[in-house]
């Protein structure tokens, strides 16, 4: 088959396609369906919470088909891994940090470990950890990435021939299956896809979110610290999150330290998510968003990227 690679052949599925823990929006009913389509589904626990985990777990876990579980490598701890392993998922997927406090206890548990890079050092460090399978994550993605990182097309290769021959997923700007065939091509053995899976049925998000998502256009989206800084988040400032226009980006765009400083601008982005004047989250969005303008199955849409893949393969002459 055209699509079996050393990922699918290492995962037991079908298509070299698999999910992007999107934390919160991946949970449960996402992974099945995206499982079910021949994919692999990867959770999006993001910070270990154990009632998310009790809660999308047992859904995932139900099919019997391998499932994985991701985490955010700086917002967790020890606890929060060995809670995740004891619902024995087939893989762990750590990103966005230092992963070695935790490899050894997850390679001690059965499970693989699939590490999330965005430079060629982390790449590395990656492989020197022993890391079954290397994501390298281009900035054109949705949601977090790094401040200095990469592009998908350059940055695909690079990794693949510096960690050859642990498998390679690509990452950022793939919402359809002519991305998974680029994918191939570049060296990779699959994609890891997220803002496509977020407008689907069975995603864990505010209708507002899918609506923008199908309605968006990749040249709206924006990197920048202003989200993270007026919600108060925790993300560390060597990440900038990849969105659709927000109007606190109008707003305080280039004023980050004064963002910052301004505990009553902070108060304000709540008091405006309360009363419904902007999303409640804000909309990550990778830039290939102009793809995206249906809100299929989790479970059709693999199948279909799937098919689109190996089409465009056999054009190129792969088969």
């Amino acid at each position: 088959m055209v699509l079996s690679t050393a990922f699918t052949d290492m995962f037991g599925v079908r298509y070299p396609i698999a999910l992007a823990p999107m934390g919160g929006s991946a949970g449960g009913a996402l992974a099945t369906a995206v499982c079910r389509g021949g994919g692999f589904g990867i959770l999006g626990s993001g910070d270990g919470d154990p009632e998310w985990l009790a809660r999308e777990v047992p859904i995932v876990a139900d099919t019997g088909r391998p499932w994985g579980v991701g985490f955010l490598t700086w917002g967790i701890d020890l606890a929060a891994v060995e809670l995740a392993l004891s619902y024995g998922p087939r893989a762990v997927m750590l990103s966005f940090g230092d992963p070695s406090p935790y490899a050894e206890q997850v390679r001690r548990a059965g499970a693989l470990l699939i590490l999330q890079v965005t430079d060629l050092e982390e790449a590395r460090q990656a492989a020197d950890l022993g890391a079954d399978v290397i994501v390298a994550q281009g900035t054109e993605s949705g949601g977090h990435g790094a401040a200095r990182g990469r592009s998908t097309l350059p940055f695909v290769p690079a990794v693949v021939d510096l960690v050859d021959p642990v498998p390679v997923l690509a990452a950022g700007g793939i919402a359809d299956g002519r991305g998974v065939a680029a994918a191939l091509v570049l060296g990779a053995a699959g994609a890891l896809v997220g803002t496509r899976f977020q407008a689907t049925t069975e995603a864990l998000v505010d209708p507002s979110i899918t609506r923008a998502i199908v309605e968006g256009r990749g040249q709206d989206t924006e990197l920048s610290r202003v989200l993270d800084i007026a919600r108060g988040s925790r993300w560390p400032s060597k990440y900038l999150a990849r969105t659709l226009g927000h109007p606190y980006l109008d707003r305080w765009r280039g004023r980050e330290a004064e963002l910052a400083a301004d505990p009553q601008a902070r108060q304000d982005y709540q008091d405006d998510v309360a009363r419904g004047a902007i999303p409640p989250r804000p909309v990550w969005a990778g830039e290939a968003v102009d793809l995206i303008n249906d809100l299929p199955s989790a479970t059709d849409l693999v199948a279909n990227m799937a098919a689109q893949a190996e089409a465009a393969l056999t054009r190129a002459g792969r088969r």
